[in-house]
């Protein structure tokens, strides 16, 4: 488990009204409220990231000769464009 750490939060009192109404209806502390909101902004944030370095790597040039081939299986009934 990793080690925890406090961190004194102060927030609006709407954001904490809200804090304390969604966190009462999923049955869960504040606190999880809120690290779960953090974590899921953070994964957000890493994901946008890690597009953006794929991005960077993109060979155009390989993606539209794979596209233009003309060899493969023709589509199933159904799966037409």
């Amino acid at each position: 488990m990793s080690q925890l750490t406090t961190y004194p939060l102060r927030l609006p009192r709407s954001l904490r009204t809200g804090v304390e109404r969604f966190s009462k209806q999923d049955g869960i502390s504040i606190n999880q409220f809120v690290s779960i909101a953090v974590a899921e902004k953070l994964a957000m944030l890493q994901a946008e990231v890690y597009f953006a370095e794929r991005s960077a790597r993109a060979d155009m040039s390989a993606f539209d000769a794979l596209m233009q081939r003309t060899t493969g299986v023709a589509p199933q009934a159904g799966d037409e464009m």
